[in-house]
């Protein structure tokens, strides 16, 4: 049995939601120009993380569960809206606070470890990627494959989440978006946290839908 084009299609279709604009985009996207190239980098491996871990999932089966238990997947999405609000509030809150960004793609091990914990939490704030990622497991896998397919999937899921995020942090964490940001912080995080808490409101007024 030939697994080459429905491992090509489950990937051609990871690439288009992973280029998908999102809470993550937007977490990555101010990481990268707030704090550093570095912070961006470290976000885009959380991303790279929360990817494999729900493709992990979602090869094993948890859209099937979620499907069935639909309190199971009820709290997961209140409890990812309840945070992606928490993010929210958090931008709001210190949109007009001025931010000290360094010159320097350095940054420090501290702000580094928690750029890449808050991605990987933001990426996992969702469980409909559970969903995502095991419908196209379901539509493009057929029903027996090869031992190696789930030892190449998980690998190449994540150079799909990392690298496009790595992309994302490269582009925004350069002088001139950094410039512009610093210029207009207030509007530009006060947009970011209108955008993370109309997603959050979204998915916790969707919670009862699959």
């Amino acid at each position: 049995m030939d697994i080459t084009i429905p491992l090509l299609s489950i990937l051609g279709a990871i690439v288009v939601g992973a280029a998908s604009p999102g809470p993550s985009f937007v977490f990555v996207t101010r990481t990268a120009i707030a704090l550093s190239r570095r912070d961006g980098l470290a976000a885009a491996l959380g991303m790279g993380v929360g990817g494999v871990v729900y493709g992990g999932l979602g090869l094993f089966g948890l859209q099937a569960i979620l499907a069935q238990v639909e309190w199971l997947y009820l709290t997961l999405k209140v409890a990812g809206g309840l945070y992606l609000l928490w993010l929210a509030l958090a931008l709001w809150r210190t949109a007009a606070q001025p931010i000290a960004v360094p010159k320097t793609a350095e940054g420090r091990p501290r702000s580094v470890r928690r750029s890449f914990t808050l991605a990987a939490v933001t990426q996992l704030s969702n469980p409909k990627a559970a969903i995502v990622y095991g419908s196209i497991f379901a539509a493009f896998l057929p029903p027996q494959v090869p031992a190696w397919t789930f030892a190449v999937l998980l690998p190449a899921i994540f150079a799909i989440e990392a690298g496009w995020y790595t992309i994302v942090a490269l582009v925004f964490s350069a002088d001139r978006p950094r410039a512009v940001y610093l210029r207009w912080k207030r509007w530009f995080d006060r947009a970011a946290g209108s955008v993370m808490g109309a997603l959050g409101i979204r998915l916790i007024l969707g919670a009862g839908k699959l």
